[in-house]
């Protein structure tokens, strides 16, 4: 498609061609775009459905965390289940049968045998928990299948594949949904709902990211380390974007009346990942021999198109309390949530000084905990992943458009690309690419404060 080809490489073209270029690349990709017709039915929504059948792709540790939300949440059945290692598959049925429902098939024949599971003509949904690597291939699968999709983090990690997500979601139409949890966070969604409210008046700035200390997962060969260190070998940017950028960009009003503009990212020298793996297996050993090209810390300056900027940190290589460096700033005050819950509001808080978050609770505590708190006790992440499970069977059963939907998804994903486009050419600013094709420009409510 010729289109496509235009829109999904004006980067490639921009990096080479210097600053001048990188930011003017905004007028190709816009040319390009301007071809593609805009949906009349942004959001489009869709049947309501009695139950959510679902197929279950992956169930490692977070696919079975998901498993046991589902069997909690009403109108809901997992008929299928999908992981290259039958183990993993006969333990989750197992979960399914122990809370007294039927048997899912399941499905373990080599790492494509999530189509089989895809042709079922009695699957709604697609959940797919694999491996980033496998995240496009098995959403495509599920949304040419006629089922809708979701992922975990990130959706994709390239922007062509970002495209293909969207268009294929818009040729199906069936929904691409991110499962970003942090959106879902008791903090993250209070400070939402004070930002919704205007406690902090007019937006300036906002810092976030994603700080934990995964050396030792990278260099667990029993765990993650089998896929996860080897995104560490290959590319230097921000890996893991979503975490920290889901909930600000929620609160900046990202793709509904504000987009990203461009971005510029930098990166330190490269030391933990091979600093670790020295002093725990030694300096003769191969883990020693392992050649790392990720920055120990990558940062992401982000420019909106409404004036705001945006400092996201990427750091997973060094020893570090685990943060997301939560901090939102505006006119009328300033919150944060690490390493503790603090805020300051002129006019209310004494002083110069921070006062605990919580002094608010009473007044601005997110409606959807309020409601769902008892549910979400003891569920994964403090609750968190219990609401955003909750909430994506509520807008399927019900027709309604979801959080998170296939733009968000492209949008918090494509960091990964660009910061390292930026990083490889001397940390030149890149112009973000309108996925939206000019529909963020549509003033829209966020689902999630709308009816809970």
């Amino acid at each position: 498609m010729h289109n496509s080809y235009n829109r999904r490489n004006f980067l490639k073209k921009s990096t080479k061609a210097g600053l001048g270029l990188a930011l003017g690349g905004a007028a190709m990709q816009s040319s390009a775009t301007q071809m593609l017709p805009a949906l009349n039915h942004y959001p489009f929504l869709l049947p309501k459905l009695d139950i959510v059948r679902i197929g279950m792709v992956g169930v490692g540790l977070q696919g079975t965390s998901h498993v046991s939300n589902f069997l909690k949440i009403k109108d809901c059945q997992i008929v299928a289940v999908c992981d290259i290692v039958p183990s993993k598959v006969e333990r989750a049925q197992k979960m399914v049968e122990e809370a007294g429902f039927p048997k899912p098939e399941g499905y373990s024949n080599g790492e494509e045998d999530f189509k089989r599971l895809c042709e079922r003509n009695d699957i709604d949904l697609v959940f797919n928990a694999t491996p980033w690597e496998w995240h496009v291939p098995v959403s495509l699968e599920a949304m040419n299948t006629g089922k809708h999709a979701a992922t975990e983090v990130p959706a994709a990690e390239t922007i062509e594949d970002c495209w293909k997500l969207i268009e294929t979601s818009e040729r199906t139409g069936k929904h691409c949904i991110m499962m970003e949890n942090c959106n879902y966070d008791r903090e993250e969604m209070m400070i939402l709902n004070m930002v919704q409210n205007g406690v902090l008046g007019e937006l300036l700035h906002a810092r976030c990211g994603y700080l934990h200390d995964l050396r030792a997962v990278k260099h667990d060969m029993n765990g993650e380390g089998v896929w996860r260190r080897a995104h560490s070998m290959t590319t230097n940017g921000d890996l893991y974007p979503t975490h920290g950028l889901g909930p600000v960009a929620q609160c900046m009003n990202i793709n509904r009346g504000n987009y990203i503009d461009y971005l510029v990212s930098f990166g330190t020298k490269t030391r933990g990942l091979h600093k670790y793996a020295v002093e725990e297996f030694g300096l003769e050993s191969p883990q020693a021999d392992e050649k790392f090209v990720l920055s120990d810390v990558v940062s992401t300056m982000i420019k909106t198109m409404n004036g705001e900027t945006i400092l996201v940190t990427h750091d997973t290589s060094s020893p570090r309390p685990y943060s997301r460096d939560i901090l939102v700033q505006g006119t009328n005050g300033i919150v944060r949530k690490y390493p503790t819950p603090l805020i300051h509001i002129e006019g209310k808080t004494q002083g110069h000084s921070w006062e605990d978050l919580n002094n608010y609770k009473d007044a601005y505590y997110h409606p959807l905990w309020a409601k769902m708190e008892m549910e979400a006790k003891g569920a994964g992440h403090g609750g968190m992943d219990y609401l955003e499970d909750y909430r994506l069977i509520n807008a399927l059963k019900n027709g309604l458009e979801p959080d998170m939907d296939v733009y968000d998804a492209a949008v918090l994903s494509a960091l990964t690309e660009l910061s390292s486009k930026s990083i490889a050419s001397g940390s030149w600013p890149m112009q973000f690419p309108d996925f939206t094709r000019g529909m963020w420009k549509k003033k829209r409510a966020l689902p999630v404060m709308k009816e809970v």
